[in-house]
């Protein structure tokens, strides 16, 4: 008999000292209460508790945990409905109060980010929902944080996944799309036709500036050719009148040979004369030059600058043979 209660007692406190060791994994933490109040909070290692007056109640991670929003029917502000799913990310910073100061906290999690992003969808149009994804997630992160901070809980990170119109909704936006791509299409097409007739009249008005310039050059450069050659031209009848000048004072004989290339001239006259439409028959005297120009001048009217200056070289060279 007294061997049984020695061994009740062994058991006893056995299981006594047993209850009253705690381990507490790394990255884990526990709240104990004492007669049904809070204690204290065991951190990870080896903990002690007084057996039959302290209690574990809440056991929990405060590593990083995901909750998977299930996808949810929102309307937005041009009443269109379309299907958000998202991701948040969060951890528990105050085990206290994530345990005393709301009851199932990941379902109060749920409830509150669902409220949250139903609030923030409704806020904008459709095509604002999609263009604004990163501004979402941002807005929904600042507000779930500052309503979960009374939990003691901190949101990390909020992804919105999907964001799904209806099937009609999908129909009218891809009608939508395929018209702007033809308009951006017509548009670029316009442009582009434009563009080359614009390049295209540049183009010819260059060309004809270019060639107006290159006229004109051309003429320039005519008009120097003929001015020099004039030029060339009198300064070599000045300096044969100069030559005959001089042989005729020095040799009397020379002025056979004057007579002789003024004939030979008024031939070659004749010659033009007589190839132009209006020609005529005319019969000159060598020995009586001036007269015979002048008849030739009332005949045909030649008015051209050879005859003029043949004019002139001759009244110079009579000058000199007169002196």
């Amino acid at each position: 008999m007294g061997q049984f209660f020695f061994f009740v007692i062994l058991l006893l406190g056995g299981s006594t000292v047993f209850g009253s060791v705690k381990i507490v994994n790394e990255k884990n933490e526990y709240l104990v209460e004492r007669l049904g109040s809070y204690n204290k909070k065991l951190s990870p290692g080896l903990n002690f508790i007084v057996p039959f007056v302290d209690r574990v109640v809440y056991k929990e991670t405060v590593r990083e945990k995901v909750i998977d929003i299930p996808p949810q029917s929102c309307i937005t502000k041009d009443n269109v409905s379309i299907t958000v799913d998202a991701v948040v990310y969060w951890r528990i910073m105050d085990m206290e109060k994530a345990y005393y100061k709301v009851e199932s906290l990941q379902s109060a999690m749920v409830n509150l980010v669902l409220t949250q992003i139903r609030s923030e969808i409704g806020k904008l149009e459709l095509d604002q929902t999609f263009t604004a994804r990163t501004e979402i997630n941002e807005i929904l992160l600042r507000e779930l944080d500052i309503s979960t901070d009374p939990w003691g809980v901190k949101v990390t990170r909020v992804e919105l996944r999907d964001i799904m119109p209806s099937k009609a909704v999908q129909d009218s936006m891809e009608l939508q799309m395929a018209a702007e791509r033809k308009k951006r299409a017509a548009i670029l097409t316009s442009e582009g036709e434009r563009d080359s007739a614009i390049n295209s009249a540049q183009g010819k008005a260059e060309s004809r500036i270019l060639e107006a310039e290159a006229q004109k050059k051309a003429e320039i450069l005519r008009a120097e050719a003929e001015r020099q050659q004039q030029i060339l031209k009198a300064e070599a009848i000045a300096r044969a009148i100069d030559i005959l000048t001089e042989k005729l004072k020095t040799d009397p004989s020379a002025g056979e040979a004057l007579q002789f290339l003024l004939a030979q001239n008024y031939l070659d006259m004749g010659v033009k004369i007589g190839s132009s439409d209006s020609s005529k028959v005319m019969f000159m005297d060598p020995r009586n030059i001036m007269s015979t120009l002048e008849g030739v001048r009332s005949v045909v009217g030649f008015q051209s600058d050879e005859y003029q200056q043949l004019t002139q070289d001759l009244e110079k060279i009579d000058r000199h043979l007169s002196e």
